[in-house]
């Protein structure tokens, strides 16, 4: 595996940092947004982050190509399965929380080795708030100048803490979460429900519908970090770039993996 020095943690983690600043200078003041193709929300902060993001890892890692959500149409399936490693982005998890202005939102960040996560950054522009793990070490929580390691909540007893999608919520998440007993239901947008997960504020965040890789890596490997884990719908460990659509499929993230978890997707 691919040794993330001290040198690679902190310029990805400034790089995150400095997105961020850039969303936030956008986000205080009046903004227009497009549609993209699939009808999803194009806002300039997206794009200023991008273009940060993209050009500073490529200063940062000259050799792993960076695939952006918001420069992915450039980037064939020929050409993606050729690469090893690579580096997931996307610059504005949650584009629709940041219109709303609810601040639920975060850059993401997720270095690719072998379709296998091993190092992952999220930011909370609003709070300040970064989440970071890589393979074999502990999930961090770092706030100011301050930094914990964290650990999701296990045992996790009822009744659990759920999340859902603010923006994605429907009829099967619905059926899925009555299967669990007595719940907590919380919603929360864009990747910030893996770093729950993480910290122990949440227990169980199932998904159904399309999200696109750039949204579950770099969460996944901090939760995974924190104790807790990530499965498809058969039960496997999510992976990446290991198919010609970007898209994910339906997945469960939980704190605990000793819940029933398979019990509940297969009933």
């Amino acid at each position: 595996m691919m040794k993330i020095d001290d040198a690679l943690r902190e310029g990805a983690i400034a790089l995150a940092q400095q997105a961020a600043v850039a969303i936030l200078g956008i986000y205080e003041q009046p903004f227009e947004v497009e549609r993209k193709s699939d009808c999803s929300p194009l806002t300039a902060a997206d794009l200023a982050a991008h273009r940060i993001l993209v050009e500073g890892l490529e200063a940062l890692t000259p050799n792993i190509p960076v695939l952006s959500e918001e420069a992915a149409e450039d980037t064939t399936w020929n050409m993606r399965r050729e690469w090893r490693r690579l580096w997931l982005v996307d610059p504005l998890d949650g584009t629709r929380e940041f219109v709303k202005r609810n601040g639920e939102f975060s850059v993401n960040l997720a270095l690719i080795e072998d379709g296998e996560v091993i190092f992952g950054v999220v930011q909370a522009p609003v709070t300040g708030d970064l989440w970071h793990a890589m393979r074999g070490g502990p999930a961090l929580h770092r706030r100011g100048d301050g930094e914990i390691a964290i650990q999701s909540r296990r045992p996790a007893t009822a009744p659990l803490r759920v999340a859902a999608s603010r923006s994605h919520r429907d009829e099967r998440t619905d059926a899925f979460i009555a299967k669990l007993g007595p719940t907590e239901p919380l919603s929360l947008g864009s990747s910030l429900k893996f770093c729950r997960l993480a910290d122990g504020g949440l227990d169980v965040y199932p998904r159904f519908g399309p999200t696109s890789e750039w949204d579950t890596a770099a969460g996944q490997i901090v939760l995974e970090s924190a104790g807790g884990m990530v499965v498809d719908a058969k039960g496997r460990p999510m992976r990446y770039n290991q198919r010609e659509t970007i898209l994910n499929g339906d997945f469960l993230a939980l704190g605990d993996p000793q819940l029933p978890w398979r019990e509940w997707m297969n009933a």
